[in-house]
């Protein structure tokens, strides 16, 4: 099935904030890894780190900014996803993991948070 104009808009937010990472030295380990109950839009390295980048689009801030829009719900999503992650990939088992968020406005312009949130427990 083809790509409706509002994945199209978050693959384009994607491959904007994976060219602002990587210009800034992460490399990409993996890009949509999918698994039950959840997403990971990027899984990077940044040294020994492994960043794990949830990327939203806002091109309207009606409802929030796109910071804002990573809530409680979404937040524990990436954060089961992110440990089904490390245990598919044991080479990465014992790396520290960030969460970080990637903001791309309408005008495509990237703003990038590290740390955004950290995993409970």
């Amino acid at each position: 099935m083809p790509a409706g104009p509002s994945q199209q808009r978050g693959a384009e937010a994607e491959t904007l904030a994976l060219q602002h990472l990587q210009q800034r030295g992460l490399k990409l380990v993996a890009r949509n890894w999918r698994c039950p109950g959840g997403e990971l839009d990027l899984v990077m390295r940044e040294r020994d780190t492994l960043v794990t980048v949830e990327v939203r689009k806002r091109s309207r801030s009606d409802y929030g900014d796109a910071f804002e829009s990573v809530h409680g719900r979404k937040r524990g999503r990436l954060i089961h996803a992110a440990r089904l992650f490390l245990a598919a990939h044991p080479q990465y088992s014992r790396s520290p993991v960030r969460f970080d968020v990637v903001a791309v406005d309408g005008a495509d312009t990237v703003e990038w948070l590290t740390a955004a949130f950290e995993a409970e427990g």
